[in-house]
């Protein structure tokens, strides 16, 4: 791979000149990131879940913070990671003008990395995929069994059903913005949120490299994903910008995971510092010079010092920031120390592996699990969100096989659940049903009442399930 194709500025819908083209001195990723900002798609992660859903609080991260903050990290990592190509020359065609588009592709990617997440975070995701894999073998078509009309990849689509692919989907194709092209963004932009560049039979949960763990994009969408891959040139491997992503991802919710779990009072400062001790006195060498139980109560010997109203809560804060500068430098040294085998689609883990940061890493995601993700709390919130987003599949998905079928009716139910989807849903849907065998529309159909639902935001979901159930 080279970086002269990996920052392709190629849209599927090449921009008009008519528009003064001279005038506009934006990059064509500043461009993408303001249309990203400016869309309706990217303001509902304000009321979308990051870890507690339907949280009253206003400290407590949504999903528009969290991408915020991953877009900051990215940024922060491709200045790091590009001036390291420069300084030490690990790439002779590398240019200071490719270092600050890497930023910009990063910036923008931050923003929408998530864009395609259901209702109800990560949660969301595994009750849909449940939902499938419970209710598509008994769903019929004209009489037959789903499972005997679709194709096995069309199946696998919806049981490996992944927030990623639904990003891709959502930004290329669902967000009318002009035309059938969605938010129209750059290739270079689109390769670096692709995670898993293979498809639905190609997932191997079991497999050592990462980018074969899940999906990344639908049968209904691979023929852009074919585009993008020539144009990019990224023949089946990871764009080199998905690591740094995915890297300031893992920076951002592993770290505010711990700082919303001891705002809402799952994790205490005795416990943090007792696990880091813990750590610590397993794996001496893991800390690399951030010794992170010290930090930790040096920070709040501080606080105390300062007379700060809560000293737990000053250090805890603290030791965050100081955490994430230093898996800052962890994953530039991580992207450094591969960066040929990376830009060879060669390297087959994440940015930590190997690093000082990789037992830490695994220790805050372990500690958060336990504490949080297993909690009753989430247990009671998790069993009502799962409610709600079964109803709302039995209803949209039964409505959704028989619209727009020439052989069947909807029942004045049905006319009415189908009038709630979204206009350019229902236009992006009969735009690529255009031509199409019944097996193919009947699939773009599932996916156009699986589009709604994901593009929904938690209290959104949450009214409509109770309007539907004649809660008022």
């Amino acid at each position: 791979m080279n970086w002269e194709q990996l920052l392709s500025t190629k849209r599927r819908r090449e921009s008009s000149s008519k528009y003064g083209k001279g005038t506009d001195l934006r990059s064509e990723f500043e461009k993408d990131y303001h249309r990203i900002i400016g869309s309706a798609s990217f303001r509902r992660l304000q009321d979308k879940t990051q870890v507690f859903p339907l949280d009253k609080s206003d400290f407590i991260r949504t999903r528009l913070t969290h991408s915020l903050e991953v877009s900051s990290f990215a940024k922060s990592l491709g200045q790091n990671i590009g001036e390291n190509i420069l300084t030490y020359r690990k790439d002779s065609g590398f240019t200071q003008k490719m270092k600050e588009d890497i930023c910009s592709i990063l910036q923008c990617a931050g923003l929408i990395h998530d864009i395609g997440n259901p209702p109800f975070g990560h949660f969301g995701e595994y009750a849909i995929r449940h939902w499938f894999k419970e209710n598509l073998p008994r769903l019929q078509y004209h009489g037959k069994p789903l499972e005997q009309v679709l194709t096995p990849r069309m199946i696998r689509d919806f049981y490996h059903f992944e927030g990623n692919a639904q990003a891709l989907r959502l930004v290329s194709r669902l967000h009318f913005l002009v035309d059938e092209n969605g938010m129209n963004l750059t290739y270079g932009l689109l390769s670096s949120i692709i995670k898993y560049p293979v498809s639905s039979l190609e997932v191997n949960p079991a497999s050592r490299d990462i980018k074969e763990k899940k999906m990344g994009y639908y049968l209904a969408d691979e023929e852009l994903f074919q585009d993008i891959v020539k144009e990019t040139g990224t023949n089946g491997a990871r764009h080199p910008l998905v690591y740094i992503l995915e890297a300031a991802d893992d920076i951002a919710y592993k770290t505010a995971d711990i700082e919303d779990a001891f705002v809402k009072g799952f994790i205490g400062f005795d416990k943090l510092l007792e696990v880091l001790r813990k750590l610590e006195s397993e794996e001496p060498p893991v800390s690399g010079g951030f010794k992170g139980a010290d930090k930790l109560e040096e920070l709040y010997q501080r606080g105390l010092e300062k007379g700060v109203e809560d000293p737990r809560e000053y250090a805890i804060k603290n030791w965050i920031v100081r955490l994430q500068a230093f898996l800052i430098q962890c994953a530039t040294d991580g992207f450094n120390t591969h960066y040929h085998e990376i830009m060879e689609g060669r390297y087959p883990s994440d940015l930590f592996h190997g690093t000082f940061a990789q037992s830490l890493m695994e220790l805050l995601g372990k500690l958060a699990y336990r504490e949080v993700f297993t909690s009753e709390t989430i247990y009671r919130m998790e069993v009502a969100e799962s409610s709600i987003l079964n109803d709302l599949m039995d209803r949209f998905l039964e409505a959704a096989i028989r619209y727009d079928d020439p052989q069947a009716s909807l029942d004045a139910i049905g006319k009415r659940l189908m009038s709630f989807v979204s206009s350019n849903y229902k236009r992006a849907y009969h735009r690529q049903a255009e031509g199409r065998s019944e097996e193919e529309k009947l699939y773009l159909r599932l996916l156009l009442a699986t589009d709604y639902i994901c593009g929904m935001t938690d209290s959104y979901a949450k009214r409509l399930y109770q309007e539907m159930k004649g809660i008022i």
